[in-house]
């Protein structure tokens, strides 16, 4: 699959696909940032994407990027569909700082992949599943 990118910064590492290796790929801060404990802040990943129709990606923080930064990105799991492809669409990652911390420019704080929008659904409402109960949400235990 082809993709076309934009750059908003030259002072970022270009994105590149690691075959073999995974498939979410890693995305990075584009400007330094200075946040004390508590603070929000979108912090600009310096690309744009034109992404297919019918596709969207998921940006998610990388496993280490609590650890590495103390921020936690606020909504989870962003999802930038493909109609967020404008010159001026640059993909962006919000943030909460739960210490103070500094994230500098081409620090890997983030990462995504590219993947299908679901098909269309249609709901068939019933009265009953007809499938064995497990307990309900929570029920499966600590082990």
């Amino acid at each position: 699959m082809e993709i076309k990118i934009k750059y908003f910064s030259d002072k970022i590492e270009k994105l590149c696909y690691i075959d073999g290796k995974s498939d979410w790929i890693d995305l990075r801060a584009a400007e330094d940032v200075v946040l004390k404990q508590g603070e929000f802040k979108l912090i600009p990943l310096g690309v744009g994407m034109q992404l297919p129709k019918g596709y969207e990606a998921h940006v998610v923080p990388r496993s280490s990027t609590f650890k590495n930064f103390g921020v936690i990105q606020t909504n989870h799991m962003g999802v930038i569909d493909y109609t967020y492809s404008g010159d001026n669409d640059q993909w962006f990652m919000p943030v909460l700082a739960m210490r103070d911390t500094e994230i500098h420019v081409n620090d890997r704080i983030c990462q995504f992949r590219i993947m299908e929008n679901q098909p269309a659904i249609e709901f068939n409402e019933v009265e009953k599943l007809g499938e064995q109960d497990r307990g309900g949400f929570g029920s499966t235990g600590k082990a």
